[in-house]
């Protein structure tokens, strides 16, 4: 190309003598801009977008009402920071898209593991965050908001685990307990460190902030938490208040949630007619005590029947996933005055057949669309979990490819249907409007 624009320049004439120190700065200034400035060239930014709020039970967008049908895919960070596989996530991207789906939840972590955001505490893996970038932008040009975790309360991606453990390393732990993340001085300026680092990041692909960006529909502070050294709850409800204050602190527009499953406390006196089983009161969680609080936008419930039971029929199954549905909802409605959103769902598809599994999907939205249509708390859910091709290593008893089975494809492009029609149809909703 440079080559070319002399060959031209010299065919014309002139002040050929001024020309050519000018071209040859402009070309270096043109190489150092591609190479370290902005990298926005050539992105297409996409649909506009706007923040996603919450008034009262509901959310809005631009004042008009928003609906959760989503779906989860936790992966999408970890396989864009290898170039050949971001196929992948632009692939499921505009898939959720061509669904009508609105949101997805996935994994703002990745502590000391292989290609981690965080190597060390403070320490971060920079071709790591631009792979997370790589996501914001994607979601951004598809249409599709995400719902980013910052920390696990399992092993996988670190976890608290891996910050109990760097406070052990540096001899700054109060104890080798993977319960300290909660109450450790030293790991909650870890965690809180983390937050401000993502909170604060420039996209080196859009160039916002991420607290900047309505691409991104929320933060969840921690990925189920759960604080067995402590089954009153007083230690997780101070870290909730502490963590949930910080965020906003930082970003005042982003809604924040907790994470939680929904299990209600020792305290609640639905732990004995709503919750699964008696255990799941003494897990140092308390979903009303949790949610209530001032920071926390909305809250999160997730949906497991056949992990929270032992040998059940799928019959009770489904009763089980009816009643702990409407009496979360009963909650949004009557005690927090706040959304509820189920964001996880799954049936084992190890011990039940599709047509099982479809059944429970299609309860868990007719609930939804019902809550929806009464305007209540109810505001959505998001399915566990969704893969593309050739993705084995990721696979779990719960993964399915939308796409490759025409009737779940169909059941959440009918459920997007519905919701557009109780919303309102929008521009964006024209990808799926022609399947309605």
């Amino acid at each position: 190309m440079y080559q070319k624009v002399c060959k031209r320049y010299r065919m014309v004439g002139g002040n050929g003598g001024l020309f050519y120190p000018i071209l040859g700065f402009a070309s270096v200034v043109l190489f150092v801009y591609m190479s370290f400035g902005d990298v926005r060239f050539g992105f297409d930014e996409g649909p506009e977008l706007a923040f996603v709020e919450r008034n009262g039970t509901q959310f809005v967008v631009d004042g008009k009402a928003f609906y959760i049908n989503g779906w989860n895919s936790y992966w999408l960070m970890v396989q864009s920071v290898d170039e050949y596989y971001r196929p992948r996530v632009s692939e499921i991207l505009k898939a959720g898209a061509k669904m009508g789906l609105t949101v997805c939840r996935t994994w703002a972590f990745n502590d000391g593991d292989y290609n981690a955001l965080q190597i060390s505490p403070g320490v971060y893996n920079e071709e790591a965050f631009k792979a997370l970038d790589y996501v914001i932008a994607e979601a951004r040009q598809h249409g599709i908001r995400l719902l980013l975790s910052l920390v696990n309360n399992l092993h996988a991606y670190g976890g608290k685990t891996q910050y109990v453990k760097w406070a052990w390393q540096e001899g700054v732990g109060l104890s080798s307990s993977n319960d300290s993340f909660f109450f450790d001085p030293s790991i909650r300026i870890y965690f809180k460190n983390y937050i401000k680092y993502v909170l604060t990041r420039k996209n080196t692909i859009t160039g916002v902030e991420y607290r900047n960006d309505p691409t991104i529909f929320g933060w969840e502070l921690i990925n189920e938490p759960r604080c067995l050294t402590d089954p009153s709850g007083e230690t997780l409800q101070d870290w909730i208040e502490e963590m949930s204050a910080f965020v906003k602190l930082i970003d005042k527009r982003h809604l924040v949630t907790v994470g939680l499953e929904g299990f209600y406390g020792p305290n609640d006196p639905k732990r004995l007619t709503v919750n699964p089983e008696e255990w799941a009161s003494r897990l140092g969680s308390d979903f009303i005590r949790n949610s209530n609080i001032s920071n926390i936008d909305f809250t999160s419930v997730h949906i497991y029947p056949d992990h929270w039971f032992k040998h059940q029929i799928f019959e009770e199954y489904m009763k089980f996933v009816s009643k702990w549905m409407v009496s979360h909802i009963e909650d949004g409605d009557k005690v927090l005055n706040k959304p509820i959103v189920f964001s996880e769902y799954g049936l084992s598809d190890m011990n039940f057949s599709r047509s099982e599994r479809e059944t429970m999907y299609r309860t868990i939205l007719d609930i939804s669309y019902k809550s929806a249509k009464k305007n209540r708390s109810g505001a959505g859910a998001l399915v566990w979990q969704f893969l593309v091709r050739g993705m084995k290593e990721f696979t779990d008893d719960f993964g399915m490819v939308p796409f490759e089975k025409s009737s779940i494809h169909s059941l959440f492009v009918e459920h997007s249907c519905r919701l557009a029609k109780v919303k309102g149809w929008t521009q964006r909703d024209t990808s799926f409007k022609q399947f309605c």
